[in-house]
């Protein structure tokens, strides 16, 4: 089999499970399976693949059939032009949250400080801003301990564990340390809207990271109510909120003496993330 035929038998397979970017997908698996770049096996369409490169190419395709999330079967996902270790314990980072660190590096740029991340994840947003903040030193924290363990493969990778500190705890639970910048992509969907995800999402991202709450907004006045306590005077407050929720946690803000400093739109012109200094 060539590789024309294997994308077409990949396409195909991903096409009768409602896979909606079947084409896209196989030619991406077909590239990690050969690991050659997808550019190449495009201009090699007559290559012949052998059957052992074939057999683990199908491995692939059943779990993309699954819906299983590309980032996930890659263990890898490209942020901020930089590639991050992710797996199924922590969010996949998105084009979103890219903006948010986009917007503080706008604010911090060529400045000495020091970072909280909430919630970090596979760590990209204090990874990615530590990256350009060259003066600069971070603290992430997530309550799971796998997510952690990405984390620290990731500060590891971009040579960073003298500048973040990374701990498995909940930001509850910190005392004693006062911050710069807090930074957070907090769980900001309703406990009722999560049913409503794509497969990819539901099936396969930790639901202990997209769960907000009843309103969606529990971890959001969580964070701001803590932040408070943690923030220097004049410190700033960055957080990621879902579509919609920015009247509710800009009156939350104000009323816990945070004054809003920049918004951010998606794509999509929609609200996404909030930054405030505290009073």
């Amino acid at each position: 089999m060539n590789t024309l035929e294997a994308i077409k038998f990949g396409s195909n397979l991903l096409k009768e499970k409602k896979i909606l970017s079947y084409i896209l997908d196989a030619e991406l698996l077909l590239s990690k399976t050969l690991n050659k770049s997808r550019e190449k096996i495009l201009t090699n369409l007559d290559e012949d693949i052998e059957k052992k490169k074939f057999n683990i190419f199908k491995e692939y395709l059943l779990r993309r059939s699954k819906n299983e999330p590309i980032a996930y079967i890659f263990g890898k996902k490209e942020f901020w032009s930089k590639s991050f270790d992710v797996n199924k314990h922590t969010l996949i980072p998105r084009p979103e949250t890219e903006l948010l660190v986009e917007g503080l590096l706008k604010i911090f740029k060529g400045k000495k400080i020091s970072i909280l991340d909430i919630g970090t994840g596979s760590g990209c947003i204090i990874v990615s801003l530590l990256i350009n903040l060259r003066q600069s030193i971070g603290i992430g924290i997530d309550v799971s301990k796998k997510a952690i363990l990405m984390a620290k493969k990731n500060v590891a990778r971009y040579k960073l564990n003298n500048r973040i500190k990374l701990f498995n705890k909940s930001f509850e639970n910190i005392f004693g340390k006062k911050f710069d910048l807090i930074v957070s992509n907090p769980p900001y969907i309703e406990r009722k809207a999560i049913k409503n995800l794509s497969e990819d999402i539901k099936k396969y991202e930790p639901i202990m990271a997209l769960d907000g709450g009843n309103d969606g907004l529990d971890l959001i006045k969580k964070v701001i109510y803590k932040s408070k306590d943690i923030l220097k005077l004049n410190g700033t407050l960055a957080l990621e909120i879902g579509n919609e929720q920015i009247t509710k946690v800009s009156k939350i803000l104000t009323n816990n003496n945070f004054r809003v400093i920049n918004i951010i739109k998606d794509y999509k012109n929609n609200v996404r993330c909030i930054i405030a200094n505290y009073k």
